[in-house]
């Protein structure tokens, strides 16, 4: 499945619905959905994202998960079925993350606040340390755990699996995702 540059504009601004099992164990958060996720429906789907594989790598899918189409029944299932959850800080399509306001993505914040209050995942993982920042009014903040603002969940910051972000290689973000499942009881440990 492919997409025209026509195609996807058409996406810009619009929403992905939150994938959110029950139980919910692990909520990974991305910046915002890009137009191709919104055209599919499926988030992380663009091609050369590297989020699945990262999942596989770290041992969280049995299957490497391809999402540029959409998902498949068997996607969703190796995702629900082990509690892992995705959402984004903002849900506003773009092409770009750089593209968002910072009161945006304060906002987003207040949102991933209301949206962890009521489903009440284990560990929280906010892909993107510069959104995290902003997000959060956290100017110094690192990769890693962070103090959680929930009663009984863990927070996480990591790399975010964009193409674009040269800062952290495939094997970098399996580990960071390993460890993050590992706190959250989604993976069993080695």
């Amino acid at each position: 499945m492919g997409f025209s540059r026509a195609e996807l504009e058409g996406y810009r601004d619009t929403t992905v619905p939150d994938l959110l099992p029950d139980p919910l164990r692990l909520l990974f958060v991305g910046i915002n959905p890009g137009l191709w996720t919104a055209a599919t429906g499926a988030h992380f789907a663009r091609p050369g994202n590297r989020f699945y594989p990262a999942l596989h790598r770290a041992g969280i899918t049995a299957s490497l998960i391809d999402a540029s189409a959409g998902f498949t029944d068997a996607d969703l299932a190796q995702l629900t079925e082990r509690g892992i959850g995705i959402s984004n800080i903002c849900p506003r399509a773009t092409a770009r993350a750089d593209e968002l306001t910072a009161e945006e993505l304060r906002e987003g914040a207040a949102r991933l606040d209301r949206l962890v209050l009521e489903q009440r995942p284990r560990v929280v993982a906010v892909l993107g340390i510069t959104a995290y920042r902003t997000a959060f009014g956290l100017p110094r903040a690192k990769v890693g755990r962070q103090p959680s603002p929930w009663p009984d969940t863990e927070l996480f910051v990591a790399p975010n699996p964009s193409g674009l972000n040269a800062h952290s290689s495939l094997d970098d973000l399996a580990a960071a995702y390993r460890e993050i499942a590992l706190a959250a009881g989604a993976v069993a440990p080695d």
